[in-house]
């Protein structure tokens, strides 16, 4: 719930979503849980429907994903994955065309940048097929873009414990279980607020990303 540009920042990921198209939204709220619920149920975008599901103790960024979608009750055909404190302008399109491809159980957007020391990066096959996610080292290197779109029936191949990381357990669970995930390169504009310095530079990042939010409320 950061500040940027007037708004919570996880609004203006909302508002990229519903400018995308996306008409449902769940989200897995623990940390100032309540601050969230109220800001959402008193600010509602025309057709995007918002749900929060609070996590009573730390799940971790894969065990939060899975609480929430067993809350939601639904099995569509894919889930589409983001974190709360990163934008990236993906071409969401792409990724339900490489689920086209029925050996692709899901799709990992990746974004190439000079230094890859805060984030692990992404190692994969000459067919863009993920094969490794590395721990932090310094150097340039492919991110995840923190953007994922995983079918049904491969969610439900996930670890079980909690808490569990999406990149330290389940990524590398997969791979070594020899499950195609495809990594999608895009050079759109990314941020992440989770530094200081970072989060300085929010205000201008949206201001200047202004036609890619829908802006209307009701």
């Amino acid at each position: 719930m950061a500040p940027v540009n007037g708004k919570p920042f996880l609004e203006w990921v909302l508002r990229y979503l519903a400018a995308q198209g996306i008409r449902r939204v769940t989200l897995s709220t623990g940390y100032l849980a309540e601050t969230i619920e109220r800001h959402f149920h008193s600010r509602l975008f025309p057709n995007l429907r918002v749900q929060c599901v609070r996590e009573t103790q730390p799940l971790g960024t894969a065990g939060g994903f899975l609480h929430a979608l067993r809350a939601t009750g639904d099995q569509p055909e894919a889930w589409l994955v983001l974190n709360g404190d990163t934008i990236a302008f993906a071409d969401l399109a792409d990724a339900a065309a490489a689920l086209g491809d029925k050996s692709v159980a899901g799709v990992i957007f990746g974004r190439e940048v000079a230094e890859t020391g805060r984030y692990g990066s992404l190692t994969t096959d000459s067919a863009g097929n993920l094969t490794q996610f590395e721990e932090k080292r310094p150097g340039k290197g492919v991110i995840s873009a923190g953007i994922y779109l995983f079918r049904d029936s491969l969610v439900k191949e996930f670890p079980t414990r909690v808490p569990l990381s999406m990149e330290q357990e389940v990524f590398p669970a997969l791979t070594a279980a020899g499950v195609l995930l495809k990594v999608l390169p895009m050079n759109a504009p990314f941020l992440d607020i989770g530094t200081p310095e970072s989060l300085r530079e929010a205000d201008f990042f949206i201001k200047k990303n202004a036609g890619r939010f829908q802006l209307e409320t009701v």
